[in-house]
C-alpha cells in the first residue's frame, strides 16, 4: 500500500496542471475571442501576451508528465517554480489571494516532495530502467 501513495501524491498533483490546461484551452477553443480574453486576462496581472503559450505548454507538457511518471524530477521542479510563479505573480493580486497564494505554495511543496522522491510505483521513468 505505501509504495501506491507516493503514485497517488504525482496523480493529484498532475492533475491541477492538467485539468487546468485543459479547461483554458476549451474556453479559448469555445470562443472566437478565447485567445484574446486569455492574453488579455494575463495582461491585468503585468503578463505580457508570450506567457498565454508558454503557460499552456508548461501545464499542458510537464503536468502530462508528471501524470505519467515521465522525467517526474524535472516535471515536478519546473511545475513548482511554475507555481511559485502563480502565486506570487498572479494568485496574489486577485480577491481572496492570500489563500489562492497560499494553495499554489503548497502546490510547489508537494512538488518538490515529488521531486525528491520521483522513484516510485507505476511510472514510465521505472519502466524504462527494466
Amino acid at each position: 500500500m505505501n509504495k501506491y501513495l507516493p503514485v497517488l501524491a504525482r496523480i493529484l498533483l498532475a492533475q491541477i496542471f492538467v485539468v487546468a490546461v485543459c479547461i483554458t484551452l476549451s474556453q479559448i477553443s469555445s470562443n472566437p475571442d478565447g485567445y484574446q480574453a486569455y492574453t488579455a486576462y494575463l495582461a491585468a496581472h503585468g503578463l505580457v501576451g508570450f506567457f498565454a503559450p508558454l503557460t499552456i505548454f508548461i501545464q499542458l507538457v510537464f503536468g502530462l508528465g508528471l501524470l505519467l511518471g515521465f522525467k517526474t524530477k524535472l516535471c515536478a521542479y519546473v511545475l513548482a517554480v511554475y507555481a511559485l510563479f502563480i502565486a506570487l505573480f498572479m494568485k496574489l493580486q486577485e480577491p481572496g489571494g492570500l489563500i489562492l497564494t497560499l494553495q499554489y505554495l503548497a502546490i510547489a511543496g508537494g512538488l518538490i516532495m515529488v521531486a525528491l522522491y520521483d522513484k516510485m510505483a507505476l511510472s514510465l521513468d521505472n519502466l524504462k530502467k527494466h
